[in-house]
């Protein structure tokens, strides 16, 4: 016990002082928001990936679908890796940073006042943030509850919920986007040697890498077509493929358009930061991402030791990666709690971050008659940075101690409703000038409403009586996200051909600042 607080002190202490060393930099709007698009590549590849990945996936998804898939998810943290990091950077890092710069925006809302001429569609994807993020953010301390319950038997973990909630809002609060830059960067340090060296300590208690797979492979399931599937959890693509598939289209593509990832892009520094942060972003999210899925893949292995559910067949997923932990010594058990700790304080600052930057600079900000000053501006954020964390902890505690259903299924279709509405109109905004104001708002209403009524039908449990509809589009969260974003991608350009073309100067002007003419040297272009 000792050991493990005092693992957890020095890791707190550590945050606290990078926020405070950190606060010279957080003096105007663009310093506390966009660390005065400063950041180098090391940090903001860090940034992106430890806030790309939570206690969500490290206790939640790595324990659902490993139990679901067996070794073949790890094809989702692959996915991860090169879908949503590699390609992230490649396609949008650029052009984000290029155009947001251009445009003078700092938020996402802001960006799409900007690049489609509509104060409407700012305030509608500033109610969606708001909306939406919230029970995103809450969600990140819910995987930490069986942890620390396992670590810390008999102490209530509302306490440990308020004690990262203070100390994420502390230091956010004094020093900005740049002291969540550099903690996430630590975080990330951590949580790289922190899966590693728990992979080699779980396979090691199983016998190594090959017993493991050769215990996993004698473990067998029925397929939906009923057919007797042997060694399902070690074949390649495991039982169900395709919704493996709907799987890694929803945790890999959904960074594209989610506000705290894609606002990565707006601080970072200059051409050689985008291209190293490409690299360090993918390795990372391959070591991290692909270890968790991987890690929760030999979930079968404790079928004996995790909790159930009444039916007394199907698992708490929350309870597999916390079971197979349990066993481990104090100082391995006291660096799991630190990496998943790591993981979701990175992912709340992020997110009350961009939550309190959307409300102040894009609702609160536009409505003042007079104006706010920078410093009322800064007092806004930090005010509601505040307020964002507080009532992320209530509503985690709530949840933890009474099950309330409705909390639980919003957490579970934030994420799709968010990349959803912004994924395609964020896309073509930056690549296409034909894409229109008419095609945003259509993206926006798709994504919200296909998240709202997988959220309805999982509340009520009604059917549409259409195999396609219930077996396939509001089958689960995973796939009405999946769908919603995938379907926004052929919806945006589709509205854009049928309304009425945007105004050729004003977009133009916009699109001007891809032909600025740079000088680069020989090696990178032959030139004439």
């Amino acid at each position: 016990m000792l050991t493990k607080i005092l693992m957890l002190v020095i890791f707190f202490v550590m945050m606290i002082a990078i926020g405070i060393a950190c606060r010279k930099h957080a003096k105007s709007v663009d310093g506390f928001v966009l660390g005065g698009r400063s950041v180098g590549a090391w940090f903001t590849a860090f940034a992106f990936g430890t806030s790309y990945f939570s206690a969500v996936i490290f206790v939640g998804y790595a324990g659902q679908f490993g139990w679901r898939f067996g070794l073949a998810s790890t094809w989702i943290g692959l996915g991860n890796a090169f879908i949503g990091s590699l390609l992230a950077w490649i396609v949008l890092g650029r052009r984000t940073r290029i155009m947001t710069q251009h445009l003078n925006s700092r938020t996402m809302p802001d960006y799409f006042a900007l690049r489609y001429g509509s104060s409407g569609l700012k305030i509608a994807a500033s109610i969606i943030v708001f909306i939406f993020l919230i029970p995103y953010t809450a969600s990140l301390f819910n995987g930490l509850s069986r942890l620390f319950t396992m670590a810390f038997p008999g102490i209530d973990y509302a306490w440990c919920v308020i004690a990262m909630a203070v100390l994420t809002g502390i230091y956010v609060i004094v020093g900005g986007y740049m002291a969540t830059a550099v903690n996430d960067f630590i975080q990330g340090i951590i949580m790289i040697f922190g899966i590693v060296a728990v992979i080699f300590a779980v396979l090691h208690g199983q016998g190594g890498l090959t017993e493991a797979i050769a215990k996993l492979s004698q473990t067998s399931t029925v397929t939906s077509a009923g057919t007797q599937f042997q060694g399902a959890y070690t074949s390649f693509l495991g039982a169900d493929p395709i919704f493996l598939f709907f799987v890694i289209i929803l945790t890999s593509l959904g960074t594209w358009g989610l506000p705290q990832m894609v606002g990565k892009f707006y601080a970072i520094k200059d051409e050689d930061s985008i291209k190293k942060g490409t690299v360090i972003s993918t390795v990372f999210a391959v070591i991290v991402a692909g270890g968790c899925y991987f890690l929760g893949g030999f979930g079968r292995l404790f079928s004996d030791v995790i909790t159930y559910q009444a039916d007394g067949v199907t698992p708490v997923y929350d309870s597999i990666v916390p079971s197979m932990l349990a066993n481990l010594s104090p100082i391995l058990i006291g660096i799991v709690l630190v990496l998943v700790l790591s993981a979701s304080m990175s992912t709340l600052s992020s997110l009350v971050l961009t939550s309190s930057s959307t409300i102040t600079l894009d609702l609160i900000a536009p409505a003042a008659k007079k104006g706010l000053s920078e410093k009322k501006k800064m007092v806004l954020m930090r005010s509601f940075i505040a307020f964002f964390v507080v009532i992320s902890a209530l509503i985690a505690i709530v949840q933890a101690k009474s099950n309330v259903v409705f909390i639980a299924q919003l957490m579970g279709v934030s994420w799709g409703a968010l990349a959803g509405a912004f994924l395609a109109p964020f896309l073509y905004g930056l690549f296409w000038k034909r894409t229109t104001k008419t095609a945003c708002w259509v993206s926006f209403f798709w994504g919200v409403a296909l998240s709202l009524i997988q959220l309805a039908k999982s509340l009520t449990g009604f059917t549409f009586g259409v195999g396609f509809l219930d077996k396939v589009i509001f089958a689960t969260s995973i796939h009405s996200g999946a769908i919603a974003m995938l379907g926004g991608l052929l919806l945006v350009p589709l509205v854009s051909l049928l309304t009425q073309k945007p105004d050729a100067a004003q977009v133009d002007s916009i699109f001007r600042c891809y032909d600025k003419t740079t000088t680069v040297p020989v090696k990178e272009s032959l030139g004439e």
